[in-house]
């Protein structure tokens, strides 16, 4: 998309910092206006708009991408709240293998912090499986999930749902959303079972493969993206 606006800036309305170019609101998608919580987020995507060149490459806007996601999903909510307590039955870190042994010890050494942390957070033990056939999670589990998801506000709800489905975890995502996990730290979690077997095939040296490569540099710009996101709103 060509760049046609010389300027970039927010005005504070009711509905918050809404972003403008040369004066005229930014919409997402769906119509609604770009509007910041905060003057933290408005100042970071007015940065954005105006480092962009002669194109604008939406990849370069991580926030402005990330801010318009949240507005325009608070119109799915109730879809995307469903989908995410059906990561409860489905998480990656429940489903676990007996062999190899070195992938099962690894496994438990990475896996079982974060089931501890879910635990001892919300007072309601995982079940794990060593089978094919699916959990099915205690029901209070899900009820107090579910409140915890009606509580949040569309932004901490986006990036919780950003990371669950990144990684296939909800007690990633959860743990991510209260600052108990880095983005390291769900990287090397949800992409456990691929650095095994990339050590294992020798990939230090014969090279990653392409894919598999472009796929786990997605997830880290994405991590990385949903904590300066969160970053910035902390910043009240």
């Amino acid at each position: 998309m060509k760049r046609v606006y010389t300027m970039a800036s927010y005005n504070k309305t009711e509905d918050g910092f809404v972003i403008q170019l040369d004066g005229k609101t930014v919409k997402t998608p769906l119509g609604q206006p770009l509007a910041a919580p905060n003057k933290t987020i408005a100042d970071a995507i007015v940065k954005e708009w105006v480092s962009q060149g002669d194109q604008i490459i939406p990849d370069s806007m991580p926030i402005t991408q990330f801010l318009t996601t949240a507005l325009d999903r608070t119109r799915e909510r109730d879809a995307i709240t469903k989908s995410l307590l059906k990561y409860l039955d489905t998480d990656l870190l429940c489903y676990r293998v007996k062999e190899p042994a070195e992938l099962a010890k690894k496994q438990k050494e990475v896996w079982d912090r974060w089931l501890t942390w879910f635990d001892e957070q919300f007072e309601s033990p995982l079940e794990v499986t060593y089978g094919i056939d699916a959990l099915t999670q205690d029901p209070d589990t899900h009820k107090q999930i579910w409140n915890y998801l009606e509580a949040l506000d569309e932004y901490y709800f986006t990036v919780l749902q950003v990371v669950t489905s990144l990684t296939g975890s909800i007690v990633l995502g959860l743990a991510f959303l209260e600052h108990e996990a880095t983005p390291e730290d769900v990287f090397n979690a949800a992409e456990l079972e691929e650095i095994y077997h990339a050590e294992i095939a020798g990939e230090a040296q014969h090279g990653a493969d392409p894919v598999q490569e472009r796929r786990q540099n997605t997830l880290k710009r994405e991590l990385e993206t949903s904590r300066t996101f969160m970053s910035l709103l902390d910043q009240e």
